[in-house]
């Protein structure tokens, strides 16, 4: 069975790693009809207690990341885009091949991230993550607006100018590993009519 994610501990570096290359060029769909399954895709968002800049540091960032990525890997999800900033993330996940119910999931996602971020701050029982919203994406030009919302979403929040130079977005490993013409496909989506609570 091939990989369907990449995850891990250690710092991701996403134009050196063979490893990672290889799990995340065997992971996304060659063709959108692929990965799109309307009973199973979602558009999911996160936001901190009171949107406190929680994860403001290379390393916090990176434990979002990988905590996501390793929980995500333990459900059977899919992750076809993500976006993980100092408070708030957001997430295109497939449940297509897991039998646990997204809102299970995100609390489970949730508790772990408040033990690891409070283990590091020494902040014992401090609630990190406060809310969700979810999308259930059941028509197929409607997910790829919003896989290319959530691929250049760095850049709407003005943290860089292209969405590649951001290292805890999707839009690295999206414009490596998928075909040409389907990143041109996809970023040819607009984004201006989404509704999304971003207003981090």
């Amino acid at each position: 069975m091939r990989p369907r994610i990449a995850f891990g501990r250690q710092k991701l570096a996403w134009k050196k790693s063979a490893v990672l290359g290889t799990l995340m060029r065997e992971s996304w769909p060659h063709a959108p009809p692929h990965y799109f399954t309307p009973g199973g895709v979602y558009l999911i968002t996160a936001a901190t207690l009171h949107r406190k800049p929680l994860f403001h540091s290379d390393e916090k960032l990176d434990l979002f990341r990988d905590t996501t990525f390793e929980l995500a890997k333990n459900y059977a999800l899919i992750l076809q885009a993500w976006g993980f900033f100092a408070n708030h993330y957001h997430l295109v996940v497939s449940f297509e091949n897991s039998t646990t119910k997204h809102g299970d999931f995100l609390r489970h996602l949730h508790r772990e991230l408040a033990i690891r971020l409070n283990d590091i701050d020494s902040a014992p029982g401090r609630r990190v993550m406060y809310e969700f919203w979810d999308t259930h994406l059941t028509f197929e030009k409607s997910w790829l607006a919003r896989l290319n919302y959530v691929h250049q979403n760095a850049v709407k929040h003005g943290l860089v100018p292209a969405a590649n130079q951001y290292p805890w977005c999707s839009a690295p490993w999206f414009e490596t590993n998928a075909r040409p013409s389907f990143v041109k496909s996809v970023y040819s989506f607009k984004t201006d009519r989404i509704k999304v609570p971003d207003d981090f």
